[in-house]
């Protein structure tokens, strides 16, 4: 009695009869590679065919073309982003050995997002590249078109990869009638249907607390990727990690500890305490901590407009320090942060790729970009596979 699979076989062979060898040796390998009971199928085709024609098939002469990517795209990953920063998604692209998904983000002429994907993601588990940087509305809405887009094209999972998220200095009411325009963004991301969100250096870790349980997210720490430029640099002298405020305090000391569990540099730690008279300008400044005759590097999640940062070199030198670096995960660098820095005393600031630079910042040979792109490889390749993410930061 004929199993299905070989009567399937049969009546597809035999409907071919008039076919030559290499035709029909093509369509059992493509009936083989279609399914696991396909896969008998193709070898019954096999079988039937040489019985049939008579003439002996050269596999070796018609195997289709191998698969790129076959580990990746057998599990269904895809890989989009918006207008932000294409860069930073090829470079994690590149390190997934992936390619961009094939996606249109424009505007309309009166202004509006226009999003159109251009390919099949039914069923697939897509990450969206897009960090919500300057202009930060614009930035924005094309993410919350992109996973509204996404999730009425049926994909399976929808990841948000936001390396700089956008309100997030807004993340509490410090004075009476504002916003907390942190929680409303994790609100909207949230109702336009997003299941997971990966990020980089929060401004405040109580941010993950805004989405609901049913949306995790990944806080991943940048500064690591800093850690390892400053423990390579080998005429540090007397190094004094130092934060610019109390609240930086506890990224400031992990920032030390790694510094000295990896590279073996014993540091030191400072703080510094300072009074604003008013959003981005600071009334006075002090400083808690010896920095006599070291080299200090300032740990912050960003730098914007630059007065804080140049104010803070000052006060160091002035308390005997030798030089002052910085390290900034978003570089956001607004108005005159890069006259403000090439006009400083500062040796160097270092910043990841989170947020593109702007050519006069290209142009200003004391800022050094560092790529934070295989970070986010390795934490999208450890989600999709179900491995630990706080493994990447032991």
């Amino acid at each position: 009695m004929f199993s299905t699979v070989s009567k399937r076989s049969f009546q597809a062979v035999s409907k071919m009869q008039s076919r030559n060898a290499r035709g029909i040796a093509q369509a059992a390998f493509a009936t083989n590679a279609s399914g696991d009971n396909a896969s008998s199928t193709g070898k019954y085709m096999f079988l039937l065919a040489g019985a049939l024609l008579g003439s002996g098939i050269a596999v070796s002469d018609c195997q289709p073309e191998p698969i790129q990517n076959t580990k990746h795209l057998s599990k269904g990953i895809k890989i989009f982003t918006g207008r932000a920063n294409p860069a930073l998604a090829e470079e994690i692209a590149k390190h997934l050995d992936l390619r961009l998904g094939n996606i249109t983000v424009g505007r309309f002429a009166d202004g509006e997002v226009n999003v159109q994907v251009n390919e099949h993601i039914r069923g697939k588990d897509v990450y969206l590249v897009q960090p919500t940087l300057p202009p930060v509305n614009e930035s924005l809405m094309e993410l919350l078109l992109m996973i509204s887009t996404m999730r009425r094209a049926s994909a399976r999972k929808i990841t948000a990869v936001i390396p700089y998220y956008g309100y997030a200095r807004q993340d509490r009411k410090m004075q009476a009638r504002v916003p907390i325009s942190a929680a409303d963004v994790a609100r909207l991301l949230e109702a336009m249907g997003v299941d997971r969100v990966v990020s980089v250096d929060l401004h405040c870790g109580q941010i993950q607390g805004f989405f609901r349980p049913r949306v995790p997210v990944d806080n991943l720490e940048g500064f690591t990727v800093g850690v390892t430029y400053f423990g390579d640099m080998d005429d540090l002298v007397n190094p004094t990690v130092v934060s610019p405020d109390a609240g930086g305090v506890y990224r400031a000391k992990q920032f030390r500890d790694l510094l000295a569990r990896k590279y073996g540099v014993d540091s030191g730690l400072a703080m510094i305490i300072k009074q604003r008279a008013k959003a981005n300008e600071i009334d006075r400044m002090d400083l808690v901590g010896n920095v006599q005759g070291s080299d200090c590097i300032l740990v912050d999640d960003m730098v914007d407009t630059a007065g804080t940062l140049c104010k803070a070199v000052d006060v160091l030198l002035e308390q005997g320090a030798r030089r002052v670096f910085a390290f900034c995960s978003h570089g956001v660098l607004s108005g005159p942060a890069a006259s403000r820095i090439k006009a400083s005393k500062l040796t160097e600031l270092v910043i990841l790729d989170t947020i593109p630079l702007s050519k006069e910042c290209e142009e200003t040979n004391k800022i050094k970009q560092l790529t934070v792109g295989p970070l986010l490889a390795q934490c999208i390749s450890n989600i999709h596979n179900r491995k630990s993410i706080s493994a990447l930061f032991k």
